[in-house]
């Protein structure tokens, strides 16, 4: 996961908003080797994005993929798309290990939001579900604004809010070398 992070990272423009960022993330996940992907009505309800067309045209904008809505009835509207950039589909995982990716990227545990948060907060839990061995976890604090589009305020905002929220237990920054460490809460 971590490797897909960076890569789309690296290729989505640095403005990219977190929504835009969510969907590049399951587009590249769920594409085949061709980069063609079907995002289904009921994924996208589920991740709250049903009907909205801004992220699509961002990652249009950015030349990363061209999509159009499938269906026509109420509740079966999904997106089909093609990816520009078939490099972030390099190397390409075997597709049972990206579909649980992909299914892990929407509950990142031990980080899981609620599906209702907003895609920032989502999105920045899954990096730091991606960065967390089993009891802490750390990462460049760079690294951390630039995987999930923020500034540091942002981030650290986001932080605290995981705090009151008890997602985490605990972070702290280490300004000497520029880390930042987190303990996810344990639940029993």
């Amino acid at each position: 996961m971590r490797e897909t992070l960076n890569r789309l990272a690296t290729v989505l423009p640095r403005f990219s908003s977190s929504t835009a960022r969510l969907l590049a993330l399951q587009c590249a996940l769920r594409a085949d080797r061709h980069g063609q992907v079907h995002l289904p009505g009921g994924l996208l309800r589920g991740m709250r994005l049903a009907g909205h067309a801004v992220p699509w045209q961002e990652l249009e904008h950015a030349e990363w993929l061209r999509c159009r809505p499938t269906g026509t009835g109420k509740g079966q509207s999904g997106v089909e798309a093609q990816l520009l950039d078939t490099d972030t589909l390099m190397p390409a995982p075997a597709r049972s290990h990206r579909a649980r990716a992909a299914h892990w990227a929407l509950h990142p545990v031990p980080l899981a939001v609620a599906r209702a948060a907003p895609p920032a907060v989502r999105l920045t839990a899954l990096v730091l579900a991606a960065h967390t061995e089993p009891d802490a976890g750390r990462a460049d604090a760079e690294t951390l604004t630039h995987l999930c589009g923020l500034s540091q305020s942002q981030l650290d905002d986001l932080f605290d809010r995981f705090i009151r929220t008890k997602v985490l237990e605990a972070w702290h920054c280490d300004g000497d070398a520029g880390e930042i460490h987190w303990r996810p809460r344990v639940t029993e």
